[in-house]
């Protein structure tokens, strides 16, 4: 490899020659590598949105140069559109407030807007500190980030994606909404549901999931941009930051609001912490439904099987035949990621030390993981599994026969103590909930065709 010798405050260094970032991105990389995670593609264009809309707003009132402004905005344009992802090399795990990360972006793009205005590569015509960072500082750039790529990741990945899968849930509601069944609580069996009440109801719980999200947003679409190093503003012309959001709102569709206390803003991460506190409730519900999918297709004869899961690929390298819900398995463990990166989340939210959170890059990680694993995961349950279930008619109708609970239903007539003894009698003796009623005298043929409509024991009150 080639390199180029750099001089920052610290001194010289090298850098790869074919690089756009400068000195202090490779001191950074010297200094921390530590993982193989990297930023992700929808933070890095959350920064190009931020270095892009400051220069554009810094050449209209005149702190910078209109050729200098005008070259910085096409750099981050380009930065947003991912030609220069290879160049954000630096590890998540580094100085916490994220600043090796904001000075990247900060020497890729005044790199490239050098090279755009044909100066030398390394010259620093475009200066990263002063042009490409004009007005901002780490401390409000990686919290605006991470809000940025956060609401855009949730607003147009995952809505959808939840939206989708509710659809299908809701199709499959409709379609087995006569599909009479046994209810279970506590595992074991309960009065008799439909299929579609089964499925109606996981439908609701992504349907509430989205309801979370939406109220979430607001909070994630207010920007810490403004407060510069510790939430006065030092350094950031008055009116800058607002007419940066601004043009950030107008921009992407998104309802963005500059922090009414910069303080808040900087010195804490709650409404990451929010935000993800309703991921994990989201990976809650979903484990679930997929949990309940897999067990109600368990089998195929010595489980429940009152339902069948779409057979996707062999289940076993020994046993012959074996097919496994691996969607639901899959969903499950999205859920448990998670469930397990809402704690770095909120432990990371808890070191807000005093003017700044300092794990701001591993709570970005984790918040845009969790965010784009439930989309995809959603999407793909959706289609390759909730779309082909089928009832297993047969299968229900034997099991709902063989539920002695239906004598539920006879309580208003019989009474409970009597039901139990009945209940009792017919799991020892094998003979039906009907038989043992008419012996005992407690109701006639013509009152038991009545109270025993399985339908109508799904649809409440008393029968």
């Amino acid at each position: 490899m080639e390199f180029r010798v750099e001089k920052d405050s610290m001194g010289e260094v090298q850098v790869p020659a074919d690089a756009y970032y400068g000195a202090s991105t490779q001191r950074a990389v010297e200094n921390f590598p530590i993982s193989q995670l990297r930023f992700g593609r929808g933070f890095i264009w959350a920064l190009g949105l931020i270095k892009g809309s400051a220069a554009e707003v810094s050449g209209r009132q005149g702190h910078l140069d209109q050729d200098m402004a005008d070259a910085i905005r096409v750099a981050a344009d380009e930065v947003m559109d991912g030609r220069h992802d290879e160049q954000f090399v630096l590890d998540i795990f580094q100085t916490g407030s994220g600043t090796s990360t904001n000075t990247n972006a900060n020497e890729v793009i005044a790199g490239r807007a050098t090279e755009i205005l044909g100066g030398e590569t390394g010259s620093r015509l475009v200066h990263p500190n002063d042009d490409v960072n004009f007005g901002q500082s780490s401390n409000d750039v990686i919290p605006t980030a991470i809000h940025v790529a956060a609401v855009a990741a949730i607003r147009e990945d995952l809505m959808p994606a939840l939206a989708g899968l509710a659809g299908s849930l809701e199709a499959k509601a409709a379609e087995f909404e006569d599909v009479v069944k046994s209810g279970r609580t506590h595992l074991m069996d309960a009065t008799p549901v439909t299929l579609g009440q089964e499925f109606g109801g996981w439908a609701a719980q992504v349907r509430k999931a989205i309801d979370r999200l939406e109220n979430v947003l607001p909070e994630l679409e207010e920007l810490a941009l403004g407060g510069t190093a510790v939430g006065t503003g030092i350094n950031a012309p008055s009116g800058f930051a607002a007419a940066v959001i601004g043009l950030m709102a107008e921009s992407t569709g998104f309802a963005f609001t500059e922090a009414g206390n910069h303080f808040e803003a900087q010195g804490s991460k709650d409404a990451v912490v929010m935000a993800s506190g309703v991921l994990k409730t989201i990976a809650t519900s979903l484990f679930k439904i997929a949990n309940d999918i897999r067990f109600l297709g368990s089998g195929p004869t010595s489980g429940i099987a009152e339902i069948r899961i779409p057979e996707l690929q062999p289940g076993s390298s020994i046993m012959p035949g074996k097919v496994n819900p691996v969607m639901s398995e899959m969903l499950m463990q999205v859920a448990a990621q998670v469930v397990g990166n809402d704690a770095t989340v909120t432990w990371s939210g808890a070191n807000g030390n005093f003017e700044l959170n300092v794990m701001m890059p591993v709570m970005a990680h984790n918040l845009l993981e969790s965010i784009g694993l439930l989309a995809a995961a959603s999407r793909t349950f959706a289609t390759r599994c909730v779309d082909g279930i089928e009832a297993n008619s047969e299968r229900v109708r034997e099991l709902l026969e063989r539920n002695a609970v239906v004598v539920t239903a006879l309580n208003p007539h019989i009474g409970y103590d009597n039901g139990a003894r009945i209940v009792k009698e017919a799991a020892a003796t094998g003979r039906s909930i009907r038989e043992l009623v008419l012996e005992a005298g407690l109701m006639t043929s013509e009152e038991l065709d009545s109270a025993l409509d399985l339908k109508k024991m799904t649809e409440g009150g008393i029968s």
